[in-house]
């Protein structure tokens, strides 16, 4: 997934009028500012009361349905197989929100404050918060990605990481 991937995705669901939010590798990439490493997806968080409008208009892309872990997550695949790993939230009144995870007691957390901007090519993008990249990549074993990931955020932000 390259960074005119990406952009080219944000603009399709910005027409039409689906607020996503860039996670993952991508997210700590546009927060840092910089491309730093190459992307086998791209992680958006969407409202969930939107899916389908986000599903129409990347199914007219030629994105398709892949995975369905719902409500947790789902993937689209275009034919040349880029992914895009999507995750449905529900908002609540004060702007916070919350993901359904494979524990059903214990949902996913979004703080109002973690819906932030960054950057993809000098272009602004929405994307979650240095904090919330840090709390969603704990109570795993990391990856040399995640490592990665987690170096370039405390390289840039100067925040304290847990690997």
């Amino acid at each position: 997934m390259t960074a005119d991937d990406v952009l080219f995705v944000l603009a399709l669901l910005r027409r039409a009028e689906a607020d996503v939010w860039v996670g993952g590798g991508w997210g700590i990439d546009a927060l840092v500012g910089e491309q730093t490493r190459d992307h086998r997806d791209l992680d958006l968080m969407h409202r969930q009361d939107q899916e389908a409008a986000v599903l129409a208009a990347l199914a007219a892309a030629g994105f398709v349905e892949s995975l369905n872990w719902r409500p947790v997550r789902f993937v689209v695949t275009a034919p040349d197989g880029r992914e895009i790993d999507l995750h449905p939230l529900v908002f609540s009144d004060d702007g916070s929100a919350s993901q359904a995870s494979p524990e059903p007691q214990r949902p996913f957390t979004y703080p109002s404050s973690c819906f932030v901007t960054g950057t993809v090519r000098g272009t602004l993008v929405p994307c979650l918060s240095a904090g919330q990249q840090v709390s969603f990549h704990q109570g795993y074993e990391p990856t040399e990605r995640d490592r990665h990931d987690m170096a370039q955020l405390r390289r840039v932000f100067g925040i304290a990481t847990h690997f």
